[in-house]
């Protein structure tokens, strides 16, 4: 279902490619599990574990999803190409823009990226 990595100094729980969608708040659960029993600070959930309606705004999903990360403290990386939502929807190509500007929730291209920025954020 996933595994730990050392990414620039940050443990991260890393999703396989295959397994189960994550489809709603409750699933979290299972995510937070494994970063606490990892001690890891941030999750990197692949695009394809994720549901067309998660990139659908208006559905809320991913709204509430990332809440959830959020409010207990995991830092959350979704890794792949989402450019098929981004082109369809303006309110999810600035979700995204807005949401790489912090520190708490990242939608980058592959796990190299969550490399790369997890080392320019350890320096500032």
């Amino acid at each position: 279902m996933h595994a730990v990595k050392n990414l620039s100094g940050y443990k991260v729980v890393i999703g396989d490619e295959n397994g189960p969608i994550l489809a709603s708040e409750k699933d979290v659960n299972d995510w937070l599990s494994a970063a606490w029993d990892a001690e890891a600070g941030m999750i990197a959930i692949p695009v394809s574990r994720l549901s067309d309606e998660f990139f659908r705004l208006s559905t809320r999903i991913a709204g509430g999803i990332i809440q959830k990360f959020v409010n207990y403290r995991c830092r959350l990386a979704i890794i792949g190409d989402i450019s098929r939502w981004v082109a369809d929807s303006d309110a999810l190509r600035d979700f995204v823009y807005e949401a790489n500007k912090g520190r708490e929730v990242w939608f980058l291209p592959n796990e190299e990226a969550l490399a790369e920025r997890l080392q320019q954020t350890s320096q500032n």
